[in-house]
C-alpha cells in the first residue's frame, strides 16, 4: 500500500472524527431560529395544539402533519415588529392558564368540537366575556399566518389545488359542475 495514500486517508478520516460531535442534528436547535420570540418546546407544543384546533384533519391534513407551528413561528419571528412579538409570545404564554381558568382544560385536552368553541369564545367580540387583548391578538396571528401556511403548503398546492404553471388548452364552453375543483391561480 502507498504511504501517501495510507497518510491523506487517514488525516481525513481524523478530521471527520473530529468535526462530527459538533454537529448537532437535535431539535432543539430548530429553536434558535426563533431567537427574536425566545420559544421553548413547551410554547411550540402549545402553539402546535392551538393550530390543531383551527385544522384539526376531518377531511384535510391536521395542522401538525404539515408542521404548521413551525410556519407560523418562523412568519412572527421574522415577518412582525418587535411590539407585535412581544405581545405574540405573552399571548402564547398565557393561553393556556386561560383556557383551564376559563373552560376547564387546556386546548390540548379538548376535542375537536370543544377547542373550536372555546376557540370562537376567546376571540369574539360580541358582548361577551372575551379573553385578554394578548390572548386574542396572538390567536388571530396564529390562525392568520396558519392559514397561510396551510395554503402555501406543498400537500395543499399538490392533492388539494393542484397548481399549474402553465394553463391548459383552450377547452371553449364546458359547464361547471359543482363539485368541480375550480384552480384559483389561472
Amino acid at each position: 500500500m502507498d504511504r501517501r495514500l495510507a497518510l491523506k486517508q487517514l488525516a481525513l478520516i481524523t478530521g471527520g472524527a473530529i468535526l462530527i460531535p459538533s454537529c448537532d442534528f437535535s431539535q432543539e436547535s430548530v429553536l434558535e431560529a426563533y431567537q427574536n420570540l425566545q420559544i421553548n418546546e413547551s410554547d411550540r407544543n402549545a402553539l402546535r395544539a392551538i393550530l390543531n384546533i383551527v385544522f384539526p384533519g376531518v377531511h384535510l391534513k391536521k395542522a401538525e402533519e404539515l408542521d404548521l407551528q413551525d410556519f407560523v413561528l418562523v412568519m412572527a419571528n421574522d415577518c412582525l415588529t418587535e411590539e407585535e412579538q412581544r405581545v405574540f409570545t405573552k399571548g402564547l404564554r398565557e393561553v393556556e392558564s386561560y383556557s383551564k381558568k376559563a373552560f376547564g382544560k387546556s386546548f390540548g385536552e379538548m376535542d375537536a368540537k370543544e377547542g373550536a368553541e372555546a376557540f370562537r369564545r376567546a376571540i369574539s367580540k360580541d358582548g361577551m366575556p372575551t379573553a385578554p387583548d394578548a390572548i386574542r391578538e396572538f390567536l388571530a396571528t396564529a390562525k392568520r399566518f396558519g392559514l397561510q401556511g396551510y395554503l402555501t403548503s406543498s400537500y395543499y398546492m399538490t392533492e388539494i389545488m393542484p397548481y399549474n404553471m402553465i394553463p391548459g388548452g383552450y377547452r371553449g364552453s364546458v359547464n361547471i359542475a359543482e363539485i368541480e375543483r375550480i384552480n384559483t391561480n389561472g
